[in-house]
């Protein structure tokens, strides 16, 4: 996302990955797309990052548990911000409230109170000092391509690697998730990322 901004809007800026292969492998987009000299990326855990000059955008998105949640991580964002900045927020919710904890479960939720729904997501921006200023949510059709897009990894994966000890969980997650997701992702579990700014 941040070299595709630098690339399309001219942006700089910093990304911050726990995992060394995406950190390697944005590093080698940033190259691909000729925009190395505007973004950097760092490897290692967000939690507690604080940019050391303030930002016109600060965004979390997909990974709010480096702040202990949507509260937490504005907090933690807000820290990186400019007057007037806006933070960016990825955040799962429920398209409709699972009718059970074990649904909720299939979803890959820990439990059906770990997500609100849409308008109360919405409304939770508020107490906290921020108006909700843009939404962009997946539609069925975005969710669809994100999860089937797994499955095609993860198969080309398997006939690239058919020895490698990790090979049978792959094989069972891959023969298991597309039913998974079309019984429970897809229905209960929508996804959208909140732009919001401080009152």
């Amino acid at each position: 996302m941040l070299c595709t901004w630098a690339r399309d809007y001219g942006v700089i800026g910093t990304g911050i990955d726990m995992s060394q292969l995406f950190s390697g492998q944005a590093r080698l987009r940033a190259e691909e797309l000729g925009v190395g000299d505007r973004v950097k990326f760092i490897h290692g855990d967000a939690a507690g990052y604080v940019a050391d000059e303030k930002v016109d955008v600060a965004a979390c998105v997909g990974a709010t548990w480096i702040g202990g949640g949507v509260a937490g991580t504005i907090e933690l964002l807000a820290q990186s911000l400019r007057t007037g900045g806006i933070i960016l927020i990825g955040e799962p919710y429920w398209r409709q409230l699972p009718p059970t904890e074990d649904v909720a479960r299939g979803c890959l939720a820990t439990s059906i109170s770990e997500f609100l729904t849409l308008p109360e997501l919405l409304a939770s921006f508020g107490p906290l000092g921020y108006d909700v200023v843009e939404m962009v949510l997946a539609d069925q059709d975005g969710w669809d391509r994100y999860e089937a897009a797994k499955w095609l990894t993860m198969r080309r994966w398997l006939e690239a690697n058919p020895g490698d000890d990790f090979a049978k969980e792959v094989r069972a997650q891959l023969t298991s998730e597309p039913e998974r997701y079309a019984r429970y992702t897809r229905e209960y579990t929508g996804w959208g990322v909140f732009a919001l700014m401080k009152r």
